[in-house]
C-alpha cells in the first residue's frame, strides 16, 4: 500500500459510520480505535468480537489518525506492559502497547501518541492479532496545536498533502515539519497576503484546507 492510500484527518474522511461499514469489509481481524469515546474495537471477519479502553495521546503529541497496518510484535519492558504492535507510520515510532500508567486509560488522552492499553487488554490483543492487520485511529474532536518545525503527525502531514495539491510543496509527504516545508508556508503566506510566520495557526490551517477540499471538488 503507498502511502498516499493513508487517510490522515477525521476533518477529511473517517467517521464512526463509515469505519464501521469499512470493517465489515474486511476478512480477518481489523482494529478501530476512537479516540473521542477511548475505546478500541477488534472485530474478525466483519463481526465486533472484543472491546477495550484505551488511552491516546495528548494535544502537543498526538496519535496518528489515520489507516495504518500492524507491522511489528514484540515482547517490550514493563513500561509497555510486555506487548507492543508497532504501525507503519512514517514519521515515528507509534504502536499499541500496555502501561505502568493504567490510570489513564478509558479515562482521557495521556500519551506520547502511542495507544495505550491495561497489560492484561494489550496480552490478549497481541496474542491473537497478526502481522498485516489493519488498525483505523480516529478521532473528531481533535485539539489543535500550532504547526511548527520540528512537529510531526498527521496534522503536518495534511498540511504537506494540501499544499502539495495547492502547487506550494514539492517534497514527499511524510508528516515530519521540515525546512521544504516551512518554505512552503512561507511562501502560501506571502502569495495571499497573510502575515509570514513559517507556522500554521488554527486561522491557516483551516485556510489551507478549505482550499485544497475545494479544488478535490473542483476535480469529482
Amino acid at each position: 500500500m503507498m502511502f498516499d492510500d493513508f487517510h490522515p484527518l477525521s476533518s477529511l474522511v473517517t467517521t464512526k459510520d463509515t469505519n464501521e461499514t469499512n470493517s465489515k469489509n474486511i476478512k480477518g481481524y481489523f482494529i478501530s480505535i476512537n479516540l473521542d469515546t477511548l475505546i478500541l474495537s477488534l472485530y474478525k471477519d466483519g463481526s465486533l468480537i472484543r472491546t477495550y479502553p484505551v488511552s491516546g495521546g495528548k494535544a502537543n503529541t498526538p496519535s496518528p489518525i489515520g489507516t495504518w497496518k500492524v507491522v511489528d510484535k514484540s515482547d517490550w519492558g514493563e513500561g509497555f506492559g510486555g506487548s507492543w504492535l508497532g504501525l507503519n507510520v512514517p514519521w515515528g515510532r507509534y504502536g499499541i502497547h500496555g502501561t505502568n500508567s493504567p490510570w489513564y486509560v478509558g479515562k482521557s488522552n495521556a500519551s506520547h501518541g502511542c495507544i495505550r492499553m491495561n497489560n492484561k487488554d494489550a496480552k490478549e490483543l497481541f496474542d491473537m492479532v497478526p502481522h498485516g492487520t489493519t488498525v483505523s485511529i480516529i478521532q473528531k474532536n481533535i485539539p489543535f496545536r500550532v504547526l511548527k518545525s520540528g512537529d510531526a503527525g498527521s496534522d503536518v502531514l495534511m498540511v504537506q498533502k494540501a499544499l502539495k495539491k495547492l502547487g506550494y510543496f514539492h517534497d514527499w509527504a511524510n508528516g515530519k515539519f521540515g525546512d521544504n516545508l516551512k518554505r512552503s508556508v512561507i511562501k502560501y503566506q506571502k502569495s495571499n497576503g497573510l502575515k509570514v510566520t513559517g507556522t500554521v495557526n488554527k486561522a491557516l490551517y483551516d485556510k489551507i484546507i478549505q482550499q485544497y477540499k475545494d479544488m478535490l471538488i473542483e476535480f469529482e
